[in-house]
């Protein structure tokens, strides 16, 4: 008898693809309801369970994915083999060849992304971590294709010949194919002979890129490490010259680092810290809050999903997977069969794994986020709850700069803008900043840039500022009662990195009003100590395979 599939997870995993597609912001639920074809009775469900998951924030009647959705790419990114360390030497690798470097993979008969390391020029690689490409179109898909089987080639022609190629694959440019695109066979013959590929201007004209294999034990291409540069740089012949002896010995480096034997996150760095999970913790609970409104089928195999990041190898049994989410065999059986007819997830007969297909469930949409963008959400909130302007800021040299802002209207209020810098030390968000430094930094740094009196109540002795940062570090929490401007008081804590490194600071800023700054310290404390674990919480998961530009 045929597997039953999950329907409420086929019709949520609908739901996820149209939003991921969808310019962010720009999607309500009864244009789900048309996107999809489901009933808006159903699309409310989907997205009301998909909320208190925390994968969809509904702002008004507009829905926006979360930076917590890219849990479930990261699932498969861990399950592949890719660790911290290998999207940290891709980013090492594209500093030092002064070009944008990726990593991709075969999804089928197409190429998608995994690792990007794009360089901050005016024209620039715009490929993020899950956007897919054709074969005949990039660097990566001449060397994926040389493994093909008869069968994957006829897939591929059938598919070349049904339409516009940006139809199904819509990270290509808008626009006709560049005339002249060589045969994908010739340019696999190529690069079986010569061990590497190139793209001469096959996506878009100026864009070149040259693509290595980096191999598994068995000798099978795992990844494709590529090089992209422009025209205005390079000829494309000029660029396999310049990159490509770095390129080789890079590849041959992965090659032991990637392998699906390695640990998770082997660079040492602690796993993202995610937030408590209702559908694996308590989904009778969710369940019993949300009544109909929560599609507990859903919750479930969306917890499969997460759990096939275990599948490292050749992946993990059923038992393990069943074991793993808390749910019945039967149950958990029937969200992987949805999940492989989706697409989603292999089965051998014995073990599971995912496929990389997971990415297109939002991770490309927002693999590009910054720390800004992620922060920006929780400060309006901690704003909304504290009825007070919330701001987030990173050290910059001597300096703290704000990075994002969530401002409140009131009769009096603090006016600062995104882009505007204080003297760390006179700060709570600086302060904060500085304590988070090693002893010979923050001396360093301090000795740079002497402190002196903004207004009488400034800390400038060297002593007492030690002591001060020295408390902060100790307690977490920092603040400044009229030391930057007479009538303003701060209260600021941390934001850490995932190795627990202090990345930025939180504030919320008042008038300073008659009330002790003690009174002021410990109202605003929980919020703020909440909303800077709401902030890791997405840092954490959004920075595990992917940069994450801090301003």
């Amino acid at each position: 008898m045929p597997e039953e599939s999950v329907r409420p997870l086929e019709r949520g995993l609908a739901v996820l693809r149209a939003l991921a597609a969808a310019e962010p912001g720009q999607l309500r639920a009864g244009d789900l309801a048309r996107a999809t074809g489901l009933a808006r009775a159903t699309v409310d469900r989907v997205v009301t369970t998909l909320a208190r998951l925390g994968y969809v924030r509904p702002r008004g009647q507009e829905l926006h994915l979360t930076p917590r959705l890219m849990e479930l790419g990261n699932a498969y990114l861990a399950a592949s083999g890719l660790t911290g360390e290998v999207a940290a030497r891709t980013a090492r690798l594209a500093d030092e060849l002064d070009e944008s470097v990726s990593l991709a993979v075969p999804d089928g008969d197409g190429v998608r992304f995994v690792t990007q390391a794009a360089r901050r020029r005016a024209m620039s690689v715009a490929f993020r971590i899950g956007d897919l490409l054709p074969p005949d179109r990039c660097a990566p898909g001449a060397l994926f294709a040389d493994a093909w089987d008869e069968e994957r080639w006829a897939a591929w022609r059938a598919r070349a010949a049904a339409g516009p190629a940006h139809e199904a694959y819509p990270a290509l440019p808008p626009g006709p194919a560049p005339a002249g695109v060589p045969e994908l066979a010739d340019r696999v013959a190529h690069a079986r002979r010569s061990g590497w590929a190139l793209d001469d201007q096959l996506i878009e004209p100026g864009l070149i890129a040259v693509a290595v294999p980096v191999r598994d034990a068995a000798g099978r291409v795992r990844y494709a490490l590529s090089a992209v540069s422009h025209t205005s740089r390079h000829t494309a012949q000029g660029l396999a010259a310049a990159v490509l002896p770095r390129l080789r010995e890079e590849a041959e480096r992965l090659a032991g680092l990637s392998g699906t034997d390695a640990p998770p996150d082997a660079d040492g760095r602690a796993p993202a810290r995610e937030a408590a999970d209702p559908a694996a913790t308590g989904p009778a609970a969710a369940k019993e809050e949300l009544g109909p409104g929560f599609l507990q089928s859903l919750a479930r195999g969306l917890a499969v999903l997460r759990a096939l990041g275990g599948a490292r190898g050749e992946g993990l049994p059923l038992t393990a997977l069943a074991e793993a989410t808390g749910l019945p065999r039967a149950t958990a059986r029937r969200c992987l069969h949805t999940l492989e007819q989706a697409g989603y997830a292999a089965h051998d007969g014995r073990l599971f794994r995912p496929l990389p297909r997971i990415l297109e469930l939002g991770h490309a949409a927002l693999s590009g986020l910054t720390f800004a963008e992620l922060a920006e959400p929780h400060l309006r909130e901690l704003a909304d709850r504290v009825r007070q302007s919330a701001s987030a800021t990173v050290l910059d040299g001597t300096d703290i700069r704000y990075v994002a802002r969530a401002a409140t209207v009131r009769v009096m209020s603090v006016h600062i803008t995104v882009g505007t810098r204080f003297p760390a030390y006179a700060t709570a968000m600086g302060r904060v900043l500085l304590a988070g430094l090693p002893g010979d930094e923050r001396e360093r740094l301090l000795t740079a840039a002497p402190p002196r009196a903004l207004t009488p109540r400034t800390v400038t002795d060297p002593g007492e500022l030690a002591r001060v940062l020295d408390r902060a570090a100790a307690e977490g929490h920092a603040t400044a009662d009229q030391e930057l401007e007479d009538g303003l008081r701060s209260v600021a804590v941390p934001v850490r990195d995932a190795a627990g490194r202090v990345v930025a600071a939180v504030n919320i800023a008042q008038h300073a009003g008659t009330d002790p700054l003690s009174r002021t310290r410990d109202a605003l404390l929980p919020a703020l100590r909440a909303t800077a674990a709401a902030i890791e919480t997405d840092l954490h998961i959004a920075a595990r395979f992917n940069t994450v530009r801090m301003s």
